[in-house]
């Protein structure tokens, strides 16, 4: 198919230079905006992009003429140079599409005589929840295609049925702004009402008390940050305000504790940490509050067998440790599980027979079981890479803990390991029509930085790909906040392998697969670390011949965005393209944003250049829309959703027009720009798909691979 008027992608030669329309980019007016701060001085020219409304969320047609025209015509030209890309794009959607299975969750243990369960069916995109008797009694509960079928966007989260069966509530989002509505099932009518019909916090962000009487709920402000909790009535009536946060660097989480004691009010930022308990019977009560926030300590309460649990980084235990406190007076009562240096412990759930908790060693998680009586047995698989979490909403009750366990290679499967025994079964497993995993190869390698660090990489293979025969690769990561890259199964991953690629995962310094050490080390003053690892990632799988020079692309969402576009701005010649979803690129206005949402809560990540000038110097000397270089770029795919307030649509579309301006070359620079979402699309299987589907596409074309014909390279 034509990349331009003469070109043909399917007749271009494996390896050879990519061939793009030729089509002029959008010239984005550059306008002298002087800012002065802490004694420097900046010039930001395309700072006339950045568009916040006066209420509401944004929209087109409610934009400044000048940034409307700007916008469209960025629009006009994403689709004049990825329309050549159509036909490979459809034919990856749809080896994604038959693909992609049935997704069946299956029921976990009986809550209040029910077994709860959710999937996508055949030929569907979207979730439906039920539930389920022992006797076979079905009852339908939520078809989230339903939900969605009168808006352009459409995202639920935070599912949970209260504890006496009685109700089924969830968050959703039908603007794409992460504001969301909360609504409540009636389960026994089978009614429907909005309990909260805007302004709600959905992550994290609404639970039912022990009794089923009141669903306690966050509120987010007018700058979108969640900072009060409310108890409403499941019956009805007025909410009634229970905390209100005024900290802006304070995150705010709502949960019931395991065995349904209390409920929990988590308010927490990258450094610092408190935790309110609201007992069951006394829901009424103020919360009680656990222990003072104190920066620099972080610590979260559950209960199990009589004791609370709390989970804290005090003391320098940087990879947690585990304390028992007294339920009444909260005063430790001993150590569950003590620090250990390089081992961080990931998460605890408490379950009557044990405390299974979720712990990291050598870069790969692992279940430990405790027993009431002290007994400990461990959970670990023998796969070179591999991921496990434990499913949610399992009964306190419950006489075994399931796991879910996946591999690059394996789709997930659903693991109970029973408590009294310790004996595995699977109970459940996706199986994609006519993918079989052991077409695939999955390696865990280790590249070295030039510090001497040793950084894990997970890479994704055909078995059949030679050992030494380089080819295209797409690298990936994230390294932030202290969140790991996990190597999961990624459908999208595999058909990219069967046409000719690798996939490999960069477990860079910023986020916590080697512990609190490797998320400091690549955070604040050191964050640079993370986008050099990166480099020394690709340069090791060109070293070993798992890519070849010139055929290497980078991926990164948000985040992973700053990393991907940082390691442009050091390299440029080291990428054949760059995809970057939502990129979080305009860090030095960012952060100088005192009324983002997310910039006082992310300050001890990044640093504060208001307010220090060592924090200003660094992050200016990273920044990647600051740091464009005169230099020949390879091309870029930036997304953004236009109602996004996370990392909103001016950051890449300011990196771009700058890439535009000073780059040499006239490689594509490409704004994908939804209108109608957020920092999130809508949540429908058929869409991430299909923007997969795209940015393959445009990685095929950035290496010069042609697309193999249907039935051909695939398993």
């Amino acid at each position: 198919m034509s990349c331009d008027t003469s070109t043909a992608s399917s007749e271009s030669l494996p390896g050879s230079p990519a061939s793009w329309p030729d089509v002029p980019p959008p010239v984005a007016l550059r306008e002298e905006r002087i800012i002065r701060q802490l004694g420097r001085r900046r010039d930001d020219p395309y700072a006339w992009m950045k568009f916040v409304p006066s209420s509401g969320a944004r929209a087109l047609e409610g934009l400044p003429s000048r940034l409307r025209e700007h916008l469209d015509a960025e629009m006009r030209y994403a689709d004049a140079v990825l329309r050549p890309l159509a036909d490979d794009a459809a034919r990856f959607h749809a080896r994604m599409a038959a693909r992609a299975p049935e997704l069946r969750e299956p029921a976990p243990a009986a809550c209040a005589g029910w077994r709860y369960e959710s999937g996508v069916p055949a030929g569907g995109s979207r979730r439906v929840f039920s539930r389920v008797r022992a006797d076979g009694r079905k009852q339908a509960l939520l078809d989230e295609a339903e939900r969605a079928r009168a808006h352009a966007y459409y995202r639920a989260t935070d599912h949970q049925p209260s504890p006496d069966g009685r109700y089924f509530a969830w968050a959703e989002d039908v603007i794409g702004d992460d504001r969301h509505r909360i609504c409540l099932l009636d389960m026994d009518s089978g009614v429907v009402r909005i309990l909260v019909p805007a302004d709600a916090f959905g992550y994290g962000g609404l639970v039912f008390s022990p009794s089923s009487r009141y669903l306690f709920w966050i509120r987010r402000d007018a700058h979108s940050r969640p900072t009060r909790l409310y108890r409403s009535a499941v019956e009805g009536g007025e909410a009634v305000l229970i905390h209100e946060e005024r900290d802006p660097s304070i995150f705010m989480q709502v949960a019931r504790t395991a065995a349904g004691g209390f409920v929990a009010l988590t308010l927490a930022g990258p450094d610092i940490g408190e935790v309110r308990l609201i007992a069951a019977g006394a829901e009424t009560d103020p919360p009680r509050l656990v222990r003072p926030r104190r920066r620099g300590v972080r610590y979260e309460v559950d209960e199990w067998n009589g004791d609370l649990l709390m989970l804290t980084d005090a003391d320098g235990a940087v990879d947690r440790k585990l304390l028992r406190l007294d339920p009444g007076t909260f005063a430790v009562r001993g150590d569950l599980a003590p620090h250990r240096a390089g081992v961080p412990i990931i998460a605890v759930r408490p379950f009557a027979g044990a405390l299974v908790r979720v712990e990291r060693q050598q870069g790969l998680r692992r279940l430990v079981l405790t027993y009431p009586d002290g007994r400990e047995m461990t959970v670990g698989f023998d796969d070179p890479a591999y991921a496990i979490d434990l499913t949610p909403s399992q009964p306190y009750g419950a006489r075994q803990v399931r796991l879910v366990h996946q591999t690059p290679a394996r789709p997930p499967r659903w693991v109970d390991v029973e408590f009294s025994s310790g004996r595995r079964s699977v109970a459940g497993r996706l199986e994609p029509p006519g993918f079989d995993p052991a077409a695939y190869r999955v390696e865990r390698l280790e590249a070295r930085a030039s510090d001497g660090e040793a950084i894990p990489l997970t890479v994704l293979s055909r078995r059949d790909a030679r050992a030494g025969e380089p080819g295209p690769l797409l690298l990936t990561g994230y390294g932030a906040y202290g969140i790991a890259s996990e190597p999961i199964f990624s459908l999208p991953a595999t058909v990219l392998v069967d046409a000719g690629f690798r996939y490999a995962i960069a477990h860079v310094r910023g986020g916590s697969e080697k512990g609190g050490r490797w998320y400091r080390d690549g955070c604040r003053d050191r964050k640079r670390n993370s986008m050099t690892d990166f480099i020394a990632c690709a340069r090791h799988l060109l070293d070993i011949g798992h890519a070849a020079p010139g055929r290497i692309v980078a991926q990164g969402v948000s985040a992973g965005g700053l990393l991907v576009c940082g390691a442009m701005n050091i390299e440029p010649s080291l990428w054949a393209g760059v995809i970057a979803q939502v990129p979080f690129v305009d860090m030095l206005n960012t952060m100088s944003d005192a009324d983002h949402p997310l910039v006082p809560l992310l300050r001890p990540d990044w640093g504060d250049p208001l307010s220090d000038p060592q924090a200003y110097d660094y992050i200016a000397g990273i920044s990647p829309y600051e740091n464009v270089a005169r230099a020949d770029y390879p091309p870029v795919l930036c997304t953004a959703g236009l109602k996004d307030d996370r990392v909103p649509y001016w950051e890449p579309a300011k990196l771009l027009a700058n890439i535009r301006h000073r780059g040499i070359g006239g490689k594509p620079a490409v704004l994908v720009l939804d209108p109608d979402s957020g920092h999130q699309q809508s949540d429908d299987r058929d869409s991430a798909f299909a923007q997969a589907a795209l940015f393959w596409a445009f990685a095929c074309r950035c290496v010069g691979l042609p697309v193999p014909p249907d039935g051909v390279g695939g398993s």
